[in-house]
């Protein structure tokens, strides 16, 4: 028996453990990264050589691969596909699934802070060659970071177990 929490009234039948990734928590960790990467770029942006046009090329690979992935976890578990039969998804490549979701949203999230940094910075460099050139790989690797949360969301989203049908009888 589990002693109720005074500090959570009304909790104490909650589960703890995972849960879904709260948007907000993305967004905090975003924020932080771009501060701190407007930081690092202001004092060493000299020292960096230049930006490539597809430098977050990466992002929007793994986006499209997560997005192939929930297609094919969503249509296993809409057709109740789960369990250990041969052909059927096993419970822990869905809790691995799962992993790489939570895991991808975090990454994305990192990424938009840093591009979101560097282009912050590069936005404040008017009449600077060198920033001019960077803007657009920027802008390519902040957009590849918000299609990669976007992706890791949805996926998260998938593994999601329908709820249980009504049992014969119930009405």
């Amino acid at each position: 028996m589990t002693r109720p929490d005074p500090h959570r009234p009304g909790k104490d039948d909650e589960q703890t453990g995972l849960g879904p990734t709260r948007v907000r928590d993305l967004l905090v960790i975003a924020a932080v990264t771009a501060i701190a990467a407007w930081i690092l770029v202001r004092y060493n942006y000299n020292d960096f050589p230049p930006l490539p046009l597809l430098a977050g090329i990466v992002l929007y690979v793994l986006a499209a691969l997560e997005v192939v992935i929930a297609f094919v976890v969503r249509s296993r578990v809409e057709s109740r596909d789960v369990g250990r039969a041969r052909g059927q998804l096993h419970p822990l490549t869905a809790a691995r699934v799962l992993a790489l979701a939570k895991a991808s949203a975090i990454l994305g999230a990192i990424a938009v802070g840093v591009w979101t940094g560097l282009l912050a910075f590069l936005l404040g460099q008017q009449d600077v060659a060198a920033a001019d050139h960077d803007r657009p790989g920027a802008i390519v690797g902040l957009i590849g970071g918000v299609l990669l949360v976007c992706a890791a969301m949805w996926l998260e989203y998938c593994c999601r177990a329908p709820d249980d049908p009504p049992a014969v009888g119930d009405s």
